[in-house]
């Protein structure tokens, strides 16, 4: 499956609680989490292009009925406070029907240094911003909590919001996850696709209304909706891996609305969809080799103590026995099989502290016991230990079917595997398949538009020179593509850079928080 474009594994527990605890308040609607669409009463009008038309320029900044609302804050956790957000599902029709979004804020702790709102952004397409607020103490320096209230809100479709976007159960998911996406015969192909249609009828049967207008599009109008919302005259804000094209996004259509964009873990908006597959397919193989290369030093390593290429070819035999035979799992309705092991492998490069559970996973997996590195995957996809999942990957594929064309043809996607393969052995297959419902999917993606933001602040893109799911190319290419982009590189392991072991880094980016210093353009921090 295509890995998510997030901040990482979920790893905050007990979050989910804390988002239904802001779930309630204004907005009206379904119950977070229900998938009514009637949010605002009316029938159904003919869905507008996805995204919204439009929107190639600067956006309009009055909304009527969403631009002078006024959030009704209340003490929810620890600290934090809760309210909720309305903007319409249609921008081009505001009056027509609405989602209600939560949003989450933990106070400036310094409220005399007080600069205004940080907007914070794990990624996904699909990741929680509240669950993602509720780390604040984690994912936020001191420092910049001292002069900043740090907001988090769930994206149109996303988690808490009102309705969201829901697609297959459980144990639909369970198996979805589990069929491999390295075909090698026509009996597994046509499961893939099989697989790829079930998970586009459930989409159309369970959330068909909602598809045309969860893109990045409509969710960045919905950031300025919030920004005003705030009472804050211009965004701060700080988004990682998929959260940089949201930001990216935010910039282009409203430049003059810019405080300071933190776009940490960049993707590239002017790759096309299976080239994104593929660069990112390359990025995962990098990172697979730097954990190699740091666990065959090691004593005990699960990969032997030979070369890097040895070391891989071992865990290349692994997963070719496990098509076949899956180990033991003790996860019930999944089997420790090769789809499976590849997913949890993936999870642990996103995090170099998560290095540790994946030498302990494939020291089990070779001894017969594949338990972990299933643990792993879940972590990846949002499961639950009752088996039950966030809706992540939903929204993780309705965003990005819609956010950049497809092909239609299965022999599109045959050819461009194929190729993803040479490059990316491991994970290329796996990348390109794992997008194929986008080739049956019910709503025509938005035609492409250069993001350049042209008016815009100096804005600050970071990337990491081994980040697997977002690779450092990719930051160089859009601190080029925009007009006012600053490029600030990490020399280090996993996915994004803020507050993951770099002083350097950490200190650049609360500088440009603050008082909207920018580092040098292409320095490399340490």
């Amino acid at each position: 499956m295509r890995r998510p474009l997030a901040a990482g594994p979920a790893i905050a527990i007990g979050a989910a609680l804390l988002v239904a605890a802001c779930s309630g308040g204004t907005g009206g609607g379904a119950p977070a989490g229900g998938t009514s669409t009637a949010v605002a009463g009316g029938t159904a009008a003919p869905a507008s292009p996805a995204g919204g038309g439009g929107l190639t320029g600067q956006a309009p900044t009055t909304i009527a009925g969403y631009d002078a609302q006024k959030l009704n804050w209340r003490s929810c956790n620890s600290g934090f406070q809760c309210a909720r957000l309305l903007v319409p599902f249609d921008y081009q029709r505001p009056a027509w029907r609405r989602f209600s979004l939560p949003v989450i804020k933990l106070p400036a702790s310094d409220p005399a240094r007080r600069i205004g709102s940080l907007v914070i952004n794990p990624g996904g397409p699909g990741g929680s911003g509240v669950s993602y607020a509720l780390q604040a103490r984690k994912v936020v320096s001191a420092a910049a909590r001292t002069r900043f209230d740090v907001v988090g809100f769930d994206p149109r479709g996303v988690g808490g919001s009102v309705p969201t976007v829901h697609c297959l159960t459980g144990p639909q998911l369970d198996k979805y996850f589990a069929t491999s996406d390295n075909p090698a015969s026509k009996a597994q192909l046509a499961e893939v696709v099989s697989q790829a249609k079930l998970f586009v009828r459930g989409c159309e049967r369970r959330s068909g209304a909602l598809l045309p207008y969860v893109g990045t599009r409509n969710a960045a109008r919905d950031m300025d909706v919030l920004r005003a919302a705030l009472g804050d005259a211009k965004l701060t804000y700080l988004g990682k891996s998929y959260g940089t094209y949201l930001g990216a996004w935010y910039a282009q259509l409203f430049p003059s609305h810019v405080r300071a964009l933190v776009l940490d873990g960049a993707v590239n908006p002017d790759e096309s969809g299976f080239s994104l597959n593929s660069v990112q397919a390359q990025g995962f193989e990098v990172a697979l080799r730097s954990f190699t290369a740091d666990c065959v030093r090691r004593a005990g390593c699960p990969l032997g103590n030979g070369t890097v290429s040895a070391g891989i070819a071992r865990l290349q035999g692994l997963l070719r026995q496990t098509a076949s035979k899956p180990l033991a799992s003790q996860i019930a309705g999944q089997p420790a099989n090769d789809a499976m092991l590849l997913n949890g492998v993936a999870s642990a490069l996103y995090s170099k502290s998560f290095w540790q559970y994946l030498r302990v996973g494939l020291t089990g997996a070779f001894a017969g016991n594949g338990t972990l590195l299933v643990e792993l995957a879940d972590a990846l996809f949002e499961r639950g230990p009752n088996g039950q999942y966030s809706n992540l990957m939903d929204v993780n594929t309705a965003v990005n079917c819609i956010d950049r064309p497809w092909p239609r043809s299965l022999q599109a996607y045959s050819s461009a595997a194929a190729a993803a393969a040479k490059a990316a052995p491991q994970f290329g297959a796996s990348n390109m398949w794992s997008s194929l419902p986008c080739a049956y999917w019910p709503v025509h993606a938005a035609a492409p538009v250069p993001l350049r933001a042209a008016g815009a602040p100096p804005i600050l893109v970071v990337g990491t020179t081994r980040d697997p799911a977002t690779p450092y190319r990719w930051a160089q290419a859009l601190a080029r593509d925009l007009k006012s982009g600053v490029l600030l590189g990490w020399n280090g392991d996993g996915h994004t850079a803020y507050l993951s072991g770099s002083t350097c880094v950490d200190s650049a980016v609360d500088r440009y928080l603050t008082s909207l210093a920018t580092p040098r353009n292409g320095m490399v921090c340490p």
